[in-house]
């Protein structure tokens, strides 16, 4: 039985240490350039080298992006750029354009490249092509679906990785090939700048009748025609590794460190159990969809991996995601007086009572009992994001736990009512 790789998107130090504490096995990351997520917060060096050391120190891997569709212009700082990650030494590049490829064979040819699924890898042939120039791992199209990729794996040597999306939001473009970005905006989503149009409203509105919009759908509100529900594929783990898929990849680098903690930690319990036996997996089914469903999501599609979507893939009437929790921030440290330090990333109060999330599963119920900022002064509430806090706990907490917030507003805990003010 094939044991497979969990890998998990990091948009900063923070999301990257939770990656790792929460069950992933490698983490892929963008640098400042180069990568497809420029409005992502993204790494500099130094914050590369730190979480690649922290990442090491915990036996994980740190795979770095540089899978922009290049243009001349681009490939004139790829050389140094690849010179500068040559030193901090992360396990892998992702990388898609052969341009961008041959650049990083040719500086750092003792880093690992993987085939991102921006370079449309839809065939065995394919994957025997990038074998041939040394490649050892290509990242499957989205648009595949498990019977193709179980050929693939009968067609190409045993010790070449297939990795594969299993979780996440979808691009309605070719293997994110998609050109609304650039046509409406300017912003180019093969390089890095998508606006994501995919996710606006559309109407129909016919050239002598300005001014008039005639739905797409029957929603007089219009209709979201290109708005994909997210791809999860939890319940289906057995399926993913009798295809042959070496690395189960998780979409998200511009997700919160609860979001990622959320999916980390479902997907890892989750293959441990199937390692164990097939029966304890099914067993606790009904847990990781409960789970994965605490995290932000668009609704829930199986993508490509059964035959081609249809319109129930779709979503028309939102755009929105459903949220269940609210991310309060993760403990970074505890002091003298056994207060845990966090940076709030949301409101909350003393007298609430909210959830410390534990990687191995757990999820505690504790009750504030109080919060004090920088000064050493004890405050109510915590209504500034990204303030250094300190915070007295009913419940034992540890580092790295995230603290969580449900968003049931009919709950009163103690006298203090939950003010729900969201500044994420």
């Amino acid at each position: 039985m094939r044991n497979p790789e969990l890998l998990i998107p990091a948009s900063s130090l923070e999301v990257l240490k939770t990656a790792v504490i929460f069950g992933g096995d490698a983490v892929y990351i963008g640098g400042e350039a180069f990568g497809l997520r420029a409005k992502a917060k993204n790494f500099s060096m130094d914050e590369m080298k730190e979480g690649i050391t922290f990442a090491h120190e915990r036996g994980k891997k740190v795979y770095v992006t540089a899978n922009i569709l290049a243009h001349n212009e681009d490939l004139k700082g790829a050389a140094s750029y690849f010179e500068e990650l040559k030193e901090i030494k992360p396990d892998a590049l992702i990388i898609s354009d052969p341009g961008m490829f041959s650049i990083a064979k040719r500086v750092c040819p003792e880093i690992d490249i993987h085939i991102s699924t921006q370079a449309n890898n839809t065939n065995y042939e394919t994957y025997l092509f990038w074998y041939g120039l040394g490649v050892g791992r290509v990242v499957a199209a989205r648009e595949m679906s498990l019977k193709e990729i179980q050929e693939i794996r009968n067609k190409i040597p045993e010790d070449m990785e297939i990795e594969a999306f299993v979780h996440g939001a979808m691009c309605m473009a070719y293997s994110g090939r998609c050109l609304l970005s650039s046509f409406f905006t300017g912003r180019d989503g093969n390089r890095g700048a998508c606006t994501h149009p995919c996710r606006w409203k559309y109407a129909v509105v016919e050239e002598k009748r300005q001014g008039e919009y005639f739905p797409i759908y029957e929603n007089e509100r219009g209709t979201y025609i290109f708005n994909s529900k997210d791809l999860c594929m939890i319940e289906h783990i057995p399926d993913l590794i009798e295809a042959g898929i070496d690395s189960l990849k998780v979409e998200g680098r511009m997700k919160t460190a609860l979001y990622v903690a959320t999916v980390a930690r479902t997907y890892r319990k989750a293959l441990d159990d199937y390692h164990i036996s097939l029966k304890q997996y099914e067993e606790n089914l009904n847990w990781y969809k409960e789970e994965i469903g605490k995290c932000t999501y668009r609704q829930f599609t199986t993508g490509f991996f059964y035959g081609k979507p249809d319109e129930t893939t779709q979503i028309y009437d939102s755009n929105t995601y459903k949220t269940e929790y609210t991310y309060l921030g993760m403990i970074e440290g505890i002091d003298e007086k056994g207060r845990y330090k966090i940076t709030q990333r949301n409101k909350f109060s003393v007298g609430e009572f909210i959830e410390i999330m534990k990687p191995d599963g757990r999820n505690v119920k504790a009750y504030v009992k109080g919060i004090y900022n920088e000064k050493e002064e004890e405050i109510k509430s915590a209504p500034h994001p990204k303030q250094t806090l300190f915070l007295v706990l009913e419940e034992e907490a540890s580092l790295y736990d995230i603290l969580r917030r449900k968003e049931d507003r009919g709950e009163k805990n103690h006298e203090t009512a939950d003010c729900g003010c969201s500044l994420l």
